[in-house]
């Protein structure tokens, strides 16, 4: 098989690539490099089966032409992170909504598979727990530019949901939950990479809002599992279906174990949103995914305890500040 992967230099997307390749499979990375970077593909060139273009999604004649050349196109190709999100709203909403209908334009051709990364942001203020593939939506204000990225990947599922129902596209659609491991970048604000250079270097560890909010963090080595098995599962097509740890934390207690881990004496300073973000932010209490659907689809669902993955985070950023001397 031949996969194309846009925004394979990110964070998901270069860990999909190189299991991909470790599998014997052909794999052809697009990205831009806006967010990602070509430190987290560099040991893939060279190796038998991959390939790589630096070029947007949202460049219609270029992903037609790579669309065309593979079998399965897995669509990561996003902007991520809730700082870029907030303070960048029109890049959030246009990069989400058209480059997704620019890649299920391309497979709409040959109706060519493609695996469509969605977010559990949409849940939005949903208090129903856990959350379900199929419960209602409950997204905040328009003036809230937070909403701004949950809406953008609402409105992808819906598109990729059409271009099934009205042209053919065999599409699947993954909700991942606070997928986290090594060569995750803490630069637009995601939590653990974040805590885990502030207590390896002795800085405060900052925990915005109360702390008591929770989630569940999975290891992107499941989220990668989970991605490969649901492309070759026929009976996924045309299904939305959560990926992520159902292992929940407050955001206290992860920077409290992160710190434990590190061997740190880092302080744990609260931060109010209004100082991190724009005034009036808003926040989920909890958000933790049914993973039932995952299983039954694939026999398959994410175990990779919280420590562990921790523990890979950490060794992963000791590694890399030791190289920057």
């Amino acid at each position: 098989m031949k996969y194309l992967v846009t925004g394979g230099a990110g964070f998901i997307g270069s860990h999909l690539a190189q299991a991909l390749v470790e599998r014997g499979e052909r794999v052809i990375v697009l990205d831009d490099l806006t967010t990602g970077s070509m430190s987290n593909i560099e040991h893939l060139i060279g190796r038998q089966g991959f390939d790589y273009r630096i070029g947007s999604a949202l460049d219609s004649p270029l992903v037609v032409e790579l669309v065309d050349r593979c079998d399965v196109t897995v669509h990561l190709a996003a902007a991520v992170g809730v700082k870029l999100i907030v303070e960048r709203p029109v890049h959030t909403i246009v990069t989400n909504v058209e480059a997704t209908q620019v890649v299920l334009d391309a497979a709409a051709r040959k109706q060519k598979p493609v695996l469509v990364a969605s977010t559990s942001e949409v849940y939005g203020k949903s208090e129903k727990i856990p959350f379900h593939e199929d419960d209602d939506l409950c997204l905040g204000a328009t003036v809230r530019s937070r909403w701004a990225y949950a809406c953008s990947k609402a409105l992808d599922e819906w598109l990729a949901l059409a271009y099934l129902r009205e042209k053919g596209v065999p599409v699947t659609i993954l909700r991942f939950f606070n997928v986290v491991g090594p060569r995750q970048t803490g630069r637009y604000g995601m939590v653990l990479p974040n805590f885990a250079r502030q207590a390896l270097l002795g800085e405060p560890i900052t925990v915005y809002g109360s702390g008591d909010q929770s989630r569940c963090f999975g290891h992107v080595r499941d989220a990668i599992e989970a991605t490969i098995r649901l492309a070759s599962c026929p009976e996924a097509v045309g299904q939305v279906v959560n990926v992520g740890s159902a292992e929940e934390v407050t955001i206290r207690q992860l920077a409290e174990r992160v710190r434990a881990q590190a061997g740190s004496s880092s302080e744990i300073r609260t931060i109010p949103y209004a100082e991190a973000y724009a005034e009036g932010f808003e926040d989920m209490l909890r958000r933790v995914p049914d993973v039932a659907k995952l299983e039954r689809l694939t026999g398959f669902r994410p175990r990779t305890p919280l420590d562990q993955t921790i523990a890979d985070v950490l060794a992963d950023l000791r590694a890399r500040l030791a190289l920057a001397g």
